[in-house]
């Protein structure tokens, strides 16, 4: 069933992103948080992310704007490091506190506590319309590239940031997404170098068919939403995956999930 579930999210949602507000990242995450631990779920969604996104450079990256990639992507890639050695510090940590709920013994971890919050955090993007409106001056550039570097390691959510900043930046539409995909590729490398120099182990014989299956429905989701690209947004499905993002966190946060 995982199978089924993870793929047909990769499919939808990196077609998607390629003409809304929401990225395939803040889909996968908590998909595969229902089925391994959080920070195993997200370095599984890294790999996936970090194909898919070659897989649309392809598509896109001459239409990259060279200036921002530099202003913004390299803090980005830097604090990429730092975010992703955060996740592999707080993953070893023991748990803060425990409690019973039906008879069953919960423990809250701060991993899953962390990175709870920062999804809650992220789903208030879409579900508040300030927060969904939210534009930084272009001179904060290299300020917002470490930010969402930093949160990209930490937590693999880093397309709400990245937006807010580049969205200053006065690219094309083309241009625009073109140059968040480069920056999300170079992130990608970043934090999946420290990943698999840790003892995550996300990659074995038995999830590397899922994640070669994941990355193959993003590759078509990609192709086909690159055919359809076109400037508008799904307003209601970027709320109700805000919610739906929104309760997944709240059960991590208490150790539900």
């Amino acid at each position: 069933m995982e199978y089924v579930i993870i793929c047909l999210v990769a499919f939808a949602g990196s077609g998607l992103t390629l003409f809304s507000g929401f990225g395939l990242g803040t889909l996968l995450v908590p998909v595969f948080g229902l089925f391994f631990p959080i920070e195993i779920a997200i370095s599984l969604t890294a790999v996936v992310h970090f194909l898919n996104n070659l897989f649309k450079l392809i598509l896109l990256g001459k239409s990259a704007d060279k200036k921002t990639i530099f202003r913004f992507g390299i803090p980005s890639v830097i604090a990429a490091f730092f975010g992703a050695y955060t996740l592999y510090f707080i993953s070893d940590l023991p748990y803060i506190t425990q409690y019973v709920l039906f008879d069953k013994t919960i423990s809250i971890l701060p991993v899953k506590l962390t990175i709870g919050l920062l999804l809650m955090l992220f789903s208030l993007f879409e579900i508040i319309p300030r927060f969904k409106n939210w534009q930084v001056n272009e001179r904060y550039l290299s300020i917002g590239g470490f930010l969402s570097g930093y949160f990209g390691g930490l937590s693999g959510n880093q397309g709400a940031l990245r937006s807010a900043f580049l969205i200053r930046a006065q690219l094309s539409a083309q241009s625009f997404i073109a140059t968040g995909v480069v920056i999300a590729c170079l992130t990608d490398i970043a934090r999946l170098l420290v990943y698999s120099n840790t003892n995550f182990h996300f990659i074995n014989s038995s999830n590397a068919p899922l994640v070669a299956l994941a990355t193959l429905s993003a590759f078509t989701g990609a192709f086909l939403g690159n055919k359809l690209l076109k400037k508008t947004t799904i307003k209601t499905i970027q709320s109700l995956v805000a919610i739906m993002l929104f309760v997944f966190a709240l059960f991590l946060v208490f150790g539900i999930i």
